[in-house]
């Protein structure tokens, strides 16, 4: 009889996630703006870690409640939703601008990156130092791309969180009251999310990692999704593919990295030979999309259409993989 209280607890557990990270990121915002922080700094570094808050939270309770398959099924199943679901949707309504900087930068980083994850999972193991390193990694990175867009004013990644920071001003004392209860909501609704997650798993017979792939990832996902139709509707398009990109790179950093520091995580065979390397192979078809002989370089409706195939087909093979362990 589990199972009831544990489906409720993943419904209102996510409802009050995604409530509670707008409120605290909106809080954040206004807090900073109120100490004087420039709306760039704001736009990468409060919005930015206000988006990923979820994925960061339940990892970090995954990891350390010893649901290491939650842990890093919730950051790769991000990347993967984020990339396949959340711009093959948004392609379908409308073609994706891909900027040249995204071709030059981001996305031969965010491979690297990737590349650099599968090198430390290859053992099997995720340790305290390796967590580090990723957590190192992300920082520079931060500390670099906030440089280099106070100097050019401007950045792909940084600009979907810059338009979303500009807002109406919050009086100073409800914006601290926002970012104090937000957070605290946020780490509660993690805490609900994760515990019916695994109780799910268990009571299907399924393992954590699954449940990280699919129910917590899309979760964790929607304010991603959400942001993006919304950037979509406003005619904003070249916003959407910066907030996927600066949301896989907080995935495969910071997310994993936090997880790894809080508890050494042991990585299933098939989260490297099966979740990082779809990632990888996600990534690398947004470069060959984007790159164009003439013109601008976009993600069209037939490509955004061949995303969103491929997120069915992985989640099918999810489900077969599911059924088949259970039985």
């Amino acid at each position: 009889m589990h199972m009831i209280p544990a489906t409720m607890a993943v419904i209102f557990g996510l409802a009050l996630l995604i409530w509670s990270a707008n409120r605290f990121v909106d809080g954040a915002a206004a807090t900073a703006r109120h100490l004087g922080m420039p709306p760039l700094l704001i736009g990468m570094v409060i919005i930015g870690f206000g988006t990923s808050a979820p994925e960061m939270v339940i990892s970090a309770l995954a990891s350390w409640q010893g649901s290491p398959g939650i842990a890093l099924g919730n950051a790769y199943g991000s990347n993967i939703a984020n990339i396949a679901l959340i711009l093959g949707l948004t392609a379908l309504i409308t073609p994706i601008a891909v900027h040249a900087q995204a071709l030059r930068k981001e996305l031969p980083l965010l491979l690297m990156l990737t590349g650099l994850a599968a090198l430390q999972f290859r053992d099997g193991f995720l340790n305290r130092t390796e967590g580090w390193v990723l957590l190192g990694v992300f920082f520079a990175l931060m500390g670099w791309t906030v440089l280099q867009g106070l100097r050019l004013r401007r950045d792909v990644l940084v600009g979907a969180r810059e338009k979303a920071s500009t807002g109406t001003a919050m009086p100073m004392p409800r914006a601290l009251f926002w970012l104090v209860i937000g957070l605290m909501l946020l780490v509660a609704a993690s805490r609900m999310l994760v515990w019916g997650a695994v109780e799910i798993a268990h009571g299907f017979g399924v393992s954590d990692l699954i449940i990280g792939l699919t129910i917590v990832a899309v979760g964790t996902s929607l304010p991603e999704l959400a942001s993006s139709l919304a950037a979509t509707r406003k005619g904003q398009h070249d916003l959407v593919l910066g907030n996927v990109l600066g949301s896989n790179l907080f995935n495969t950093l910071a997310v994993v990295g936090i997880a790894g520091i809080v508890h050494p995580l042991a990585v299933p065979p098939e989260v490297l030979s099966r979740d990082v390397l779809f990632t990888a192979a996600l990534t690398l078809g947004l470069f060959i999309f984007g790159l164009r002989l003439r013109g601008q370089g976009r993600i069209n409706r037939a490509e955004g259409g061949l995303l969103l195939a491929c997120y069915i087909g992985y989640t099918a093979l999810l489900i077969s993989t599911a059924i088949a362990s259970a039985g």
